[in-house]
């Protein structure tokens, strides 16, 4: 067989193998109808995402996964077909820090896939806001960075907010420096939300340190302003210079090359465990010795490891703080349940944030 014969006959392959894919979607999305039409006919109201068991599914595909793709490119794929079966009985509705282009809209797609409607706002307590009212059903927000740590807004809004958290999901930051001017020279002020400004600082102080650099709510409105400038600059990402059509000047001029955000997924409902998950806890206790001590042996006794441990100012009262925790495990997961069973009797003030599972992508 001669290697044009054998090409012809590899394509025609392909082209089988593609309508075979094609009809296995097609044969999923309506199982997923009918898991649908199961629920609404048992009662369900709400929408039918289950973060618990998307994540399962995810898992199942990156364990079975024998290349030549990569486990993320697999589970991304999948991914976007759950996103376009769930959305045939109604999109989700996923508010997120706008407006387009930030990194927060790259999360969400990232976690959500693109089947969904994005409802971009401006601040982090107007996605809040929106996802308690019942207008999205999900929210994306910030809520820690590899750099420069916690986003303490998101954290304080935990302290008003009846929601929960109902997932996870890691963004490695690339930052780019967006501009319609061809050199540096011609750049006269930059556009950037502070954390970013921050994450760049190296790169600014031996770049560009005599030009202005202005703080804005995003990334997506540092790009938006940029785009009707022509001697201004942002800092931003690859989608942000994608939808507002701006080109690359300098890419990748973030500090460290892991910049890593983390993202939580806020939402209403509580979760079920899907066998690798956290458990987020607001917790305060009594100013007097050994108080902290006394809140986090449990933890240790019942061999439930602690993750993450951040103090915020409780605003009860001058010098008064809470605690962010996060714990490996499920609450219903019977150590961590018996952990937080004598957690609540020692804190004076005891919440459960949310149980979610792990990030999977």
């Amino acid at each position: 067989m001669s290697e044009v014969d054998r090409l012809q006959a590899l394509r025609e392959r392909i082209d089988e193998l593609d309508r075979q894919i094609q009809t296995l979607i097609a044969e999923r999305a309506r199982c997923a109808q009918q898991v649908g039409a199961l629920k609404q006919a048992a009662g369900a109201t709400s929408n039918f995402y289950r973060p618990e068991r998307e994540a399962q599914v995810l898992r199942r595909v990156i364990e079975a996964n024998r290349g030549p793709l990569s486990n993320e490119e697999m589970a991304r794929l999948f991914r976007e077909i759950m996103s376009a079966c769930l959305a045939l009985e109604e999109p989700l509705k996923i508010a997120f820090l706008g407006p387009e282009g930030t990194f927060t809209q790259a999360a969400a797609l990232k976690h959500f896939g693109k089947s969904i409607r994005s409802i971009p706002l401006r601040a982090i307590d107007e996605v809040f806001r929106e996802v308690e009212a019942g207008s999205a059903d999900y929210g994306v927000v910030p809520v820690e960075n590899s750099t420069e740590g916690v986003v303490n807004h998101t954290l304080d809004m935990f302290l008003q907010s009846p929601l929960r958290i109902c997932g996870e999901v890691q963004m490695r930051i690339n930052h780019h420096l967006l501009t319609h001017a061809v050199e540096l020279t011609a750049v006269r002020r930059i556009y950037s939300h502070r954390q970013s400004l921050a994450q760049c600082r190296e790169w600014l102080d031996a770049n560009v340190s005599r030009v202005e650099q202005i703080e804005v709510s995003s990334n997506g409105e540092a790009a938006l302003r940029v785009s009707k400038e022509v001697d201004a600059a942002a800092i931003a990402g690859q989608g942000a210079a994608d939808i507002y059509q701006l080109p690359i000047l300098v890419r990748n001029i973030e500090d460290e090359p892991n910049n890593t955000t983390r993202f939580l997924i806020i939402g209403a409902q509580p979760i079920a465990p899907s066998g690798d998950d956290k458990t987020a806890l607001l917790v305060a206790s009594l100013n007097r010795p050994g108080a902290l001590f006394n809140l986090l042996e449990p933890l240790a006794r019942n061999h439930v490891s602690m993750t993450r441990i951040e103090s915020r100012p409780s605003r009860r009262g001058m010098w008064d703080y809470v605690f962010f925790i996060d714990l490996d495990g499920h609450a219903q997961d019977q150590p961590v349940a018996n952990a937080l069973a004598e957690l609540r009797e020692q804190a004076s003030l005891f919440r459960v944030l949310g149980s979610y599972p792990k990030g999977v992508l």
